[in-house]
């Protein structure tokens, strides 16, 4: 009996990259085996490209080269910012934990001085999950008018100062509110 050997290949987003040793691939999408044996691995998070053609802007990115490939981390093209705003926050009596792909940023709390963070950093190209998990501090209403509000968009800096130019979803707790409240969006960084 003759037993033929075909040796199967592994693709990363439609690239072949047959060689690769030792790598990690987070957050893929799916992962699939044809009927030859070949591996397909469908990851946003990663662009792959034959080192043949890699262009001027790959080749200023820090690369893994691999048997033929040349492994780039996919990279924003926008910035994003969470930015906050409170008319009397303290009154608002709302404290928020703000999650981005599961991971905690940072608390928000009613009477903090306004924030501005670049949060491009938690984001990866494609969907994104966000988490406003708003406490209430105290169980008793606010005033009506009082109120702490997130706001997450596109924008630039320059110095001191952000410009969103995009605002993308917004959280926003009033002081008449008693419950706590936990809110979920997806946000599709570019």
């Amino acid at each position: 009996m003759l037993t033929l050997l075909v040796a199967a290949s592994v693709f990363l987003n439609g690239v072949n990259i047959d060689g690769v040793r030792a790598q990690n691939f987070e957050k893929c999408r799916a992962a699939r085996v044809d009927d030859k044996g070949n591996v397909y691995l469908d990851c946003p998070a990663y662009q792959a490209e034959s080192i043949g053609s890699a262009g001027a802007a790959a080749a200023t990115l820090p690369t893994i080269s691999v048997a033929g490939a040349s492994l780039v981390p996919a990279r924003l093209s926008k910035h994003y910012f969470l930015v906050t705003e409170q008319n009397d926050g303290a009154a608002a009596q709302y404290d928020v934990d703000v999650y981005v792909n599961s991971k905690w940023v940072r608390k928000v709390r009613s009477g903090d001085e306004q924030i501005v963070l670049d949060i491009s950093r938690y984001l990866s190209p494609g969907a994104n999950k966000l988490l406003f998990a708003a406490t209430k501090r105290v169980s008793k209403a606010g005033a009506p008018t009082s109120f702490v509000r997130l706001i997450v968009g596109e924008g630039e800096s320059s110095g001191s100062q952000v410009l969103i130019d995009n605002p993308l979803l917004e959280c926003k707790r009033s002081g008449v509110e008693l419950d706590n409240v936990n809110e979920e969006f997806t946000l599709q960084a570019r």
